[in-house]
């Protein structure tokens, strides 16, 4: 059973689509990079991977959650969700943010650390986190990824704002995350040359 498949999946907004049609599979282990337009639905389509939204039409399930049901909630708990901002708190420093992340989620606080020096932030921990840069901030979003360890890492965009070293880090995390057995599915509107393999999923005006 792969870990994630989609069959005619349909997401709308009101009457507005924001995916049509999409058919996917997803296997254990590998980065797949979800290409586009703007408005093809690529943000829509990893959340409704994380169950953040429901299929209004098809079929769908991550981790053996249909995603057609009310249990599709319960998907958020083992999926990692990388937004554009990153749901951190300006007043807090890094290392604050990562702990308090792994505190609500009974996680390993020793982690910190490691992940901290994979992302090289580790100079900046006791930075607070509205004084961090885009670049920065992206960078604490994937340290949290690598201590939380989730079987299923839903990027959105995470290239964006990174510099040369910074696209070479989030390439490492990559290989990191695929190593340890985690698939990866990210988004991306610009050409991507990663160093780890990658499968590539089109979408054009929300259908495949």
């Amino acid at each position: 059973m792969p870990l994630a498949s989609l069959h005619d999946a349909v997401v709308t907004a009101g009457h507005f689509p924001l995916l049509t049609g999409v058919t996917a599979t997803f296997e254990r282990g590998q980065v797949y990079v979800v290409t586009g337009p703007n408005g093809a639905g690529k943000t829509s389509l990893l959340r409704v991977m994380a169950g953040l939204e429901p299929l209004v039409r098809g079929r769908g399930q991550v981790l053996g959650y249909d995603l057609t049901s009310p249990q599709r909630r319960d998907v958020r708990r083992h999926v990692g969700w990388l937004g554009h901002e990153g749901s951190f708190y300006d007043e807090l420093t890094v290392a604050e943010n990562l702990e308090f992340a792994v505190r609500s989620t009974n996680g390993d606080l020793s982690r910190v650390p490691g992940a901290l020096e994979v992302v090289g932030l580790s100079a900046r921990r006791d930075v607070r986190a509205k004084n961090l840069s885009a670049g920065q901030r992206r960078r604490m979003g994937l340290a949290w990824l690598l201590i939380r360890r989730a079987e299923l890492w839903l990027l959105d965009e995470p290239y964006a704002s990174l510099d040369d070293d910074g696209r070479a880090t989030l390439d490492e995390v990559l290989s990191v995350a695929t190593s340890a057995g985690s698939t990866v599915v990210l988004t991306s509107h610009d050409p991507i040359t990663a160093s780890v393999p990658l499968s590539f999923l089109t979408l054009r005006g929300g259908a495949t």
